[in-house]
């Protein structure tokens, strides 16, 4: 097995090496391009070469659709940052706003399309169920983005519903690039359904950490310090709070228009409440159903070495 940082250079030298026309059609693909360049953590793609190495494929056999799935991710946050009229992505300009909405729009279109493209240059005897699950996958992410917009004008949002959110959101990309990591390998169904589960928990983990992240890592996340408390966001950490004896307070906190007091009264109420401790417990859990799953597979113990290392780094990241 190679290590992480290996595959993620994978990754990285995968797209430097992307090639898109310039000249009078830079407009759509410079922002195509811009938007795989803005880095972050590769960790879906990570995890689709880990699978198949790990279940006996090399991974240059799932380079490809490694790179499909980068290429969808970062389709789905070009889109997000019109749907949420977001000006920064991971520190710096979003493309929406570096290059504007229309072009957002459509450069996400053809990132779309170019991920499909990738994803069906894997091997022909894993074509079929590859991009079954693909499909599958992508479907589920918009279901999950959906139910996050009507989550803005909803004021009843449970916290069960909150999680079915970001399973879909967030997680089902995750277990889908695990899934086709295993299903290019040739891994029995039952194998390809334990590694998706494995990647579906430490997806929840993920998710509920970068709640936590962002009150309590601020700048450092790339994101402006309590964001989501600014745009009243359904979160873990508010749901959580909204369910505790301090509801009534954080109601309250909520409707305060001073944007830093009121970012200075909800993470006062959330130190009082121990949400730090609490979500720790959260990702906790998540992250050994996570591992539950790791050890039902048939993997050697030396594989499964590695996708315990991927859950500590996630567990431990500040960022």
């Amino acid at each position: 097995m190679h290590s992480i940082s290996e595959y993620s250079s994978m990754i990285e030298q995968a797209i430097s090496q992307l090639r898109f026309p310039g000249g009078a059609l830079e407009g759509l693909y410079a922002p195509v391009s811009y938007g795989l360049q803005e880095g972050g953590k590769r960790l879906r793609p990570v995890l689709t070469l880990m699978t198949a190495e790990a279940f006996g494929a090399q991974p240059c056999e799932a380079l490809h659709a490694a790179l499909g799935i980068e290429m969808f991710h970062n389709f789905t946050l070009l889109h997000d940052d019109v749907m949420d009229n977001s000006p920064t992505r991971r520190g710096r300009p979003s493309v929406m706003a570096k290059y504007g909405v229309n072009s957002a729009i459509l450069s996400g279109d053809t990132m779309l399309t170019l991920a499909t493209q990738e994803v069906m240059r894997v091997p022909d005897q894993a074509l079929r169920p590859v991009l079954d699950c693909f499909n599958r996958t992508a479907i589920e992410v918009y279901e999950g983005q959906q139910l996050d917009i009507d989550f803005e004008s909803r004021d009843d949002v449970t916290l069960p519903e909150y999680l079915e959110m970001i399973r879909l959101k967030t997680s089902v990309l995750l277990g889908g690039a695990a899934e086709i990591g295993a299903l290019i390998a040739g891994a029995p169904e039952q194998q390809a359904a334990l590694i998706y589960k494995y990647a579906e928990r430490l997806g929840l983990a993920f998710q509920i950490m970068d709640d936590l992240l962002d009150v309590y890592a601020g700048a450092e996340f790339g994101k402006p310090v309590g964001g989501d408390i600014l745009n009243n966001k359904k979160t873990w950490l508010l749901l959580t709070a909204l369910n505790s004896p301090l509801a009534p307070e954080v109601r309250k906190a909520l409707t305060i228009t001073d944007p830093q007091q009121k970012i200075q009264a909800v993470t006062a109420l959330y130190d009082r409440l121990d949400m730090r401790r609490l979500c720790t417990r959260a990702i906790e859990q998540y992250t050994a159903e996570a591992l539950d799953a790791l050890n039902e597979t048939t993997l050697s113990q030396d594989a499964k070495q590695s996708f315990r290392t991927l859950c500590e780094k996630l567990a431990v990241r500040s960022k």
